[in-house]
């Protein structure tokens, strides 16, 4: 197949057998050639300038802060048309809510099967916006479940680290009163009733990511 007509696709992930992985699925399909990839937020925006690739594959546990999501993000400020698909590890609520709302067309779990993966890229490449069920279970448990503010998701950040209340009001600059108070809306937003659960279900749900 001549190379005009092939979909060009950007592998960015942080894990080199990942990578490996990906480009040897896309190498047995004619239509699909993988013409660049990268292993962190940097050369994911660098390698993206470069080849302008027709499809990007974005894992989200990159290195930093808010990692792949900040990429789709940059990546998409730069270049409006961007088609990225969010491929993850992280199967969290807000996880998949982030990464559709800074601008990835769709997110795939890295558990889908090789074929569904192969479809789902053709399908953005067609200009489509193709969501797995599961992705859509994810996305409606966020609407009917509570979020956390910003200042809630940065406590519950600390205490995940092991900090107390005290510890945390004099990182933050905030009273010690008001550590608590965000605490006890924390465990009102996620049900629970203690720190340590608190921090479990805030995994799960993708608000914060323990390394």
């Amino acid at each position: 197949m001549p190379e005009q007509s092939q979909i060009r696709i950007l592998v960015v992930d942080d894990h080199p057998s990942v990578r490996r992985g990906l480009t040897a699925v896309f190498g047995t399909q004619p239509d699909l050639v993988v013409v660049a990839e990268a292993a962190n937020q940097r050369e994911a925006i660098a390698r993206f300038r470069e080849f302008t690739p027709d499809v990007t594959i974005m894992d989200l546990a990159l290195e930093g802060p808010r990692g792949g999501v900040e990429a789709i993000q940059l990546i998409c400020k730069e270049f409006p048309s961007a088609k990225i698909i969010a491929f993850s590890a992280l199967q969290g609520d807000e996880d998949v809510y982030q990464a559709l709302h800074c601008g990835a067309v769709t997110y795939l779990s890295k558990d889908s099967a090789e074929e569904d993966l192969l479809n789902i890229v053709r399908a953005v490449h067609s200009g489509g916006r193709p969501i797995p069920p599961e992705t859509a279970q994810k996305l409606a448990s966020r609407v009917i479940q509570s979020t956390l503010t910003a200042r809630e998701i940065q406590i519950l950040e600390r205490v995940a680290e092991g900090l107390r209340n005290k510890e945390i009001a004099g990182v933050l600059g905030i009273s010690e009163e008001t550590v608590q108070r965000h605490l006890q809306n924390i465990f009102s937003k996620l049900q629970v009733s203690d720190r340590t659960r608190a921090t479990v279900v805030a995994v799960q749900r993708g608000f914060i990511h323990l390394r």
